[in-house]
């Protein structure tokens, strides 16, 4: 093509309708202002600030899931016993906001819900030192009600509140070829654009990731379950899995805050 013109712009030449002098407006969300950044620009998520407020009391690690049928909400327990027992750190279980009404719920049998556990907002994960995702797959990525909550984590995004803080997921799926890395993997993308941190527990459970004896659910990526038509409960092991995940994020926090 000729310089200048078709496909390939001059390097010399500012960009059509755009004054010589006066840099391309970026093109971007309609309606957001760009966050102004300089040299000095610092973000919520530093471990500088998480190091400083957190001194003289316990590292908090939120639990935030949706559970339909229960089995996110009891790996979310006992993944909060695997946090609550390293010293110095705490699970604080949330549950995120039902999008269906209570007359679909209770058509579709939905059990009643835990009252103890409260309902969280996207501006209180601000408060926490890690978080810890659970949610159900669909068709191998998360269920509508967690993405609604993502969804609404923008004002968050914008000012990169959650920027530098450590994450991971825990899932439940239907069948052992439903989406128990993929659900997860997934979600990730949700973490990326806050500069958050993923932490995958890897294959830290030891033999417990390897035995063929049982149908467990979990991967690298997190603790899983396998809930079957929804009556089939969380073995031993998948608990166990979670547990450990829970302890696992609690230990690699607080060694990222004491480093």
């Amino acid at each position: 093509m000729g310089k200048g013109g078709g496909c390939v712009p001059s390097k010399s030449r500012a960009p059509l309708g755009v004054p010589n002098n006066e840099p391309p407006t970026p093109r971007g969300v309609s309606g957001l202002t760009p966050v102004e950044q300089n040299d000095n620009t610092t973000f919520s998520g530093s471990f500088e600030e998480v190091r400083s407020s957190t001194q003289n009391e316990d590292l908090k690690i939120f639990i935030v899931f949706h559970s339909m049928y229960g089995h996110v909400e009891g790996m979310a327990k006992r993944m909060k016993i695997g946090v609550d027992g390293i010293d110095g750190v705490e699970g604080i279980l949330h549950r995120v906001p039902e999008t269906l009404s209570q007359d679909v719920l209770e058509q579709m049998k939905v059990p009643l819900l835990d009252e103890e556990i409260p309902v969280i907002s996207a501006a209180e994960l601000v408060k926490a030192d890690a978080i810890l995702f659970g949610f159900p797959t669909r068709y191998g990525s998360m269920s509508a009600q967690m993405k609604a909550f993502f969804d609404s984590t923008g004002g968050l995004w914008k000012e990169q509140k959650l920027a530098g803080k450590p994450a991971g997921f825990f899932v439940s799926t239907g069948t052992q070829g439903g989406g128990q890395e993929t659900t997860a993997w997934t979600a990730i993308t949700q973490l990326v654009h806050h500069g958050m941190l993923f932490v995958p527990i890897g294959h830290t459970f030891g033999a417990g990731m390897f035995k063929m004896d049982s149908i467990r659910g979990g991967s690298p990526y997190g603790a899983g379950v396998f809930a079957g038509d929804g009556t089939r409960e969380p073995s031993e092991t998948e608990l166990a899995l979670a547990e450990h995940q829970g302890q696992y994020m609690a230990a690699m926090v607080k060694r990222l805050v004491q480093a």
